[in-house]
């Protein structure tokens, strides 16, 4: 009887083994939540902390060696030749055991020495408050600089251009350090109280990217910077429930849609006297915003300023010999002037200096004047502008020039993706492109100073991001910083789903660019649910050859098709009239154009089932999921918002402004375009996501929306992310459960017909 059993059961194992193998390895090409948000299986590496030296024929990057600790390596760029040049030991400082970690670095302008940031804190986006550190690499020695202020508060530190001094911000305040003497001098005195000194406050750095509010002269001797009053801007609280037993408020001075910007003005503090004379621009100190300003030489600065409506630029030259201002540069536009162009190969974000060319005597600016994004030179003494770009095609983002050339990001023929481009200084428009012709995707470059290399970024929507050192214009590979070889093979060894990029008319004739990722073994014979997922407004573009992500990919695998869609209004390269078709009607154009987009999609693509349509976005695409489900419930099933802004009259006045004009002026546009004001129409499934330690949308903007659902009896759900802020990532485990609920959500009200 047990010999039988036991024959029995081989006969069985020999049976259902093939079977078992399938399962396993059906099992392992599939992935889970687990999978990606918790095993730590599926990592993607990313280019560490890098800079160009020596004008580009080297650079230094921070490694770390067979024992995972830190060294700054120089490379030699043509010849990839690797040399330590800090190892771990040398940041060991006297007395304590553990080398500073080093989270970047600046070099001193003769490269003599480092100065080393570490110990960092948050200031809202960013880590700006720190320590910092200096090391000579004559003498090998290690130096803290600002020790008699408390640890990890001093921000922004820059060497003069002698290497004799470093300047910082400390408490509001700037501060100029004589590394021979420590002796330390206090460049102002009122910072704090509203005040601020050599910083922004929170909605110059959110919206126009700035931090960073002072600037050497190349002699080292004034200092130009910023000063702000926020005294009058409003404080909202945010309320912090959970690391005590009594409730913490935590005060932001944050301006919101219509209020007074805070009142800037600049000034030059010569380290000589020690006094600041301030630039009397014209116009009222607190309607005007200042986002840049740059020595040009030892004499003359170029500080931009906006109006409040941001819809005119004017560039400044100021001389501080002869004390006199002039008006260099004008620009005008209907709707708004942009800054900095909000575009996917974009890597200067807060970096608002014009580009000097031509011996500092012109200066480069990206202008919408004629219809297209171009670069045009201008000269600073007689303001005459050269068209460096003709043609109907947009400058994506403008990078460096070398004597005779410029080179930019653009991709004429496609918008999805991004190319590297170059054309000469004196304006003959010839256009001729750096990618390699086969490239496709988004290829990002950081050029060298002196235009013969390139950082070279590549991905596309199913390739994970390669990071090359590469020679110009040639595009020969030198150097793999970043190749994500063993992500890329754990990748092949999953169920891969197809991307296919498309493109629909609406019946208002607008062609709408899309991104479709199709279920693993698709038919076109059956029916699938569909998931789109929106942002939709001025500052993103969706619907890109990039990286699709290991979610989308779960998703695919699971029998889902996943839409991407960008409408007018978005940064795509279409002309300016498509991206600022918008002006004054964010939520209402927007919404249009992608809630007629999606009826075309279902329309034209019968695999997909128009009974189960789900629609999903964050921030900016939080709104647009709402708005969407709101004003069009036929189309749209089901929607998930995460960190919406549900009213525009609540959110800061640097970005609304800029897009929807003053609510003093045109009220109803405002109402119009608010998610708020269509939540009566609620017919679907709703979730609602925020964190309530969101300092850019407020999780007022959620109770706001709660409560008018609650007047019109709308059933929804809701979850709130104690103390999380907008990317709702703080805590542990916070992101698998974020996307353990939305995945959930989207499975019981739109499930997938096996």
């Amino acid at each position: 009887m047990y010999k039988s059993n036991r024959l029995f059961i081989w006969l069985l194992f020999i049976a259902i083994y093939p079977g078992l193998l399938n399962a396993q390895e059906k099992s392992s090409s599939l992935l889970t939540l687990d999978r990606i948000y918790a095993s730590g299986e599926f990592r993607m590496d990313y280019l560490q902390p890098l800079q160009w030296i020596e004008s580009g024929n080297a650079y230094v990057r921070v490694e770390r060696d067979e024992n995972g600790k830190q060294e700054l390596v120089r490379y030699e760029t043509a010849s990839s030749k690797r040399n330590i040049i800090i190892k771990n030991e040398w940041l060991i400082p006297n007395g304590p055991e553990k080398a500073i970690y080093v989270e970047s670095f600046t070099y001193s302008p003769d490269e003599s020495k480092l100065l080393l940031f570490t110990n960092s804190s948050r200031v809202w986006r960013a880590n700006t408050k720190g320590d910092y550190w200096i090391y000579d690499f004559k003498n090998k020695s290690l130096k803290q600089i600002g020790t008699s202020f408390p640890a990890s508060t001093l921000m922004f530190a820059k060497f003069s251009n002698d290497q004799n001094k470093v300047a910082y911000v400390q408490d509001f305040n700037v501060y100029v350090e004589d590394l021979k003497s420590g002796n330390i001098t206090a460049l102002t005195r009122d910072g704090g109280n509203g005040l601020i000194n050599g910083t922004f406050d929170w909605v110059y750095e959110e919206e126009f990217g700035v931090r960073d509010g002072f600037r050497w002269s190349p002699d080292g001797t004034n200092i130009a910077l910023w000063q702000l009053d926020a005294s009058n801007t409003g404080t909202f609280y945010m309320i912090n429930n959970t690391d005590s037993v009594y409730s913490q408020p935590i005060p932001i001075q944050y301006p919101k849609v219509g209020q007074t910007p805070s009142a800037c003005k600049v000034g030059i503090s010569n380290l000589a006297d020690n006094q600041i004379r301030w630039i009397p621009l014209e116009g009222e100190a607190n309607q005007n915003y200042i986002p840049a300003m740059q020595w040009i030489n030892k004499d003359e600065l170029l500080v931009q300023q906006l109006n409040r409506h941001q819809n005119k630029l004017i560039v400044w030259l100021y001389s501080l010999s002869s004390k006199s201002l002039k008006k260099v540069y004008t620009e005008e536009e209907k709707t708004w002037v942009d800054l900095q162009y909000p575009d996917a190969s974009s890597n200067s974000w807060g970096k608002n200096d014009l580009q000097l060319v031509d011996n500092q005597t012109c200066f480069l600016r990206l202008s919408e004047n004629d219809g297209w994004r171009h670069i045009y030179k201008v000269n600073i003494k007689t303001g005459e502008k050269t068209l460096l770009t003709p043609g109907d095609y947009d400058v994506a983002s403008m990078l460096v020039t070398t004597t005779k050339e410029v080179y930019f990001h653009a991709s004429p023929e496609n918008s999805t993706q991004r190319f590297l481009y170059r054309v000469d200084l004196k304006g003959s428009g010839k256009l001729k492109r750096v990618t390699p012709s086969e490239a496709n995707g988004m290829n990002i470059y950081n050029v060298a100073p002196n235009g013969r290399y390139a950082i070279y970024s590549h991905q596309a929507a199913l390739e994970a991001t390669q990071v090359k050192v590469v020679s110009l214009p040639k595009h020969q590979t030198l150097n793999t910083l970043v190749d994500n070889q063993s992500f890329t093979e754990k990748i092949t060894g999953i169920s891969i789903p197809e991307v296919e990029f498309f493109s629909v008319t609406t019946e208002d004739g607008i062609e709408i660019d899309g991104r479709m990722i199709k279920p693993i073994n698709f038919d076109p014979e059956k029916k699938y649910p569909v998931l789109f997922h929106v942002y939709g407004e001025p500052w993103g573009q969706v619907a890109t050859d990039s990286w699709i992500g290991l979610w989308n990919i779960y998703l695919a695998q699971q029998g889902y098709i996943v839409i991407d869609m960008d409408n007018r209004g978005t940064p795509c390269l279409k002309g300016s009239d498509w991206r600022k078709s918008v002006y004054r009607k964010v939520g209402v154009i927007n919404t249009h154009d992608q809630a007629m987009a999606a009826k075309e999609v279902l329309k034209e693509m019968k695999f997909i089932d128009p009974e189960r349509t789900a629609v999903w976005g964050w921030s900016g695409g939080g709104s647009m999921t709402l708005n969407l489900m709101f004003q069009h419930p036929d189309i749209y099933k089901t929607g998930m918002a995460v960190a919406a802004v549900s009213n525009q009259l609540i959110y800061d006045n640097i970005y609304q402004e800029r897009y929807m004009g003053l609510p003093q002026e045109n009220m109803e546009d405002f109402v119009q375009g608010s998610p708020i004001t269509h939540a009566k129409n609620l017919e679907g499934n709703l979730l609602v996501v925020h964190g309530t330690g969101d300092d850019n949308v407020h999780y007022q903007s959620m109770e706001m929306l709660v409560n008018e659902l609650i007047l019109h009896n709308k059933q929804f759900q809701m979850m709130a992310y104690p103390n999380r802020s907008h990317s709702i990532y703080e805590g542990r485990n916070t992101t698998r459960h974020l996307y353990t609920l939305l995945t959930n959500y989207l499975m019981q009200h739109v499930p997938v017909n096996n």
